[in-house]
């Protein structure tokens, strides 16, 4: 069965309703459905148990599918044997032959679809130039660091050419330098070689950096999906703006609704604007959400839509920024990101603080 080429660029890979339990109680994944276009960078983003590797496991053919279809190009994979389904996949632990040389690590899967040697030694040639490690065709995975067997790795998932490439949790072993090292890495092949990528991983900022979207899950269930841009600034509920970044949660009622605007009494007595959220009316109690780094602090007054007073508790020294601590009137806390700059203000513990932001830059969510 083919389709023509719009459709299958646009829907290269479906998930259709796809429906994961063990022993027909325990919901693991609840009626997944994502398109995903062909050469798009997808993440699936959650806390462990979230369901996000159980998708992958499916998609991979590891998993059975409970119910539900998964097609690639527009042929269904789902009953498709795992080594039939012609995907690449980066693991974690690197999964590299510890008694075969990286050139010979690279040419496996060639020699596995019955390439020519002289093809062999041309793409493996090719593929070690791509991540950079022409000279390392000779060593063993033992004599490399962990960033360069993930390098390795990779470029064997790559190196036969599959239709897509599954990444779980690949770079969860690396210290923080090399993480961000072999992000780059990733992110670098994907756009020189166009190939499509689904990557797992419960780091936030991992995902916002590489993707071109993000399905957050949390209980086998979707919360949202979309560009990275979007989930941090317009999260569609409490779960993913908690999850995604960080964010003050400040309880409130909803007085009335203005067309998109709650207008809201938190617990100082104060009265605040937000966006509302699906589900949010009026007489209701909210969780008003808004990002340390939206909030700003001043000694007086200031003509921005929202302003509460506070009491300095703390100050964290974090490098390139200070994260202040303030008490509100009901004793719970709130924190505010300022850039590390001669405009940093100093505050003595109890000092007196005004705190204030946009109504647009601040959410209210069904309690």
């Amino acid at each position: 069965m083919q389709e023509d080429d719009s459709t299958s660029k646009s829907d290269y890979l479906v998930f259709k309703e796809v429906k994961k339990t063990y022993d027909q109680k325990t919901l693991v994944v609840k009626d997944f459905s994502l398109n995903v276009a062909e050469g798009e960078f997808i993440t699936l983003l959650g806390p462990s148990g979230s369901g996000k590797s159980t998708v992958l496991m499916m998609l991979a053919g590891f998993e059975s599918v409970t119910s539900g279809d998964i097609s690639i190009g527009g042929v269904s994979i789902t009953r498709t044997a795992p080594y039939n389904r012609n995907i690449g996949m980066v693991f974690q632990n690197y999964a590299l032959f510890p008694h075969m040389t990286i050139a010979e690590n690279l040419a496996y899967p060639l020699s596995l679809r019955k390439k020519t040697s002289s093809q062999i030694k041309e793409t493996v040639k090719e593929y070690l130039g791509l991540i950079e490690m022409q000279d390392f065709g000779g060593r063993y995975p033992g004599q490399l660091s962990g960033g360069q067997r993930q390098r390795v790795a990779l470029a064997r998932a790559l190196i036969f050419e599959p239709s897509l490439v599954l990444m779980d949790e690949p770079l969860g072993a690396l210290d923080k330098k090399l993480r961000e090292q072999m992000q780059y890495e990733i992110t670098r092949l994907h756009q020189t070689m166009g190939f499509t990528v689904i990557y797992v991983t419960h780091d936030q900022t991992e995902a916002l950096s590489m993707s071109d979207r993000i399905a957050v899950f949390n209980a086998g269930v979707v919360q949202q999906c979309a560009t990275p841009a979007e989930l941090y600034e317009r999260p569609s509920n409490a779960f993913v703006a908690d999850f995604i970044g960080e964010n003050n949660f400040i309880p409130g009622k909803v007085d009335r609704l203005e067309g998109e605007t709650a207008v809201l009494t938190v617990p100082s007595g104060e009265q605040v604007q937000a966006q509302a959220a699906d589900g949010v009316k009026a007489g209701d109690a909210t969780k008003l959400s808004i990002r340390p780094e939206k909030l700003f602090i001043l000694p007086t007054s200031h003509p921005y839509d929202n302003h509460m007073k506070a009491t300095f508790v703390t100050r964290h020294y974090v490098g390139d920024f200070i994260r202040y601590y303030f008490e509100l009137a009901d004793g719970s806390e709130i924190n505010v990101k300022v850039l590390n700059d001669s405009a940093a203000p100093n505050f003595a513990q109890g000092d007196s603080a005004e705190v204030v932001w946009l109504k647009n830059d601040c959410f209210a969510y069904p309690a």
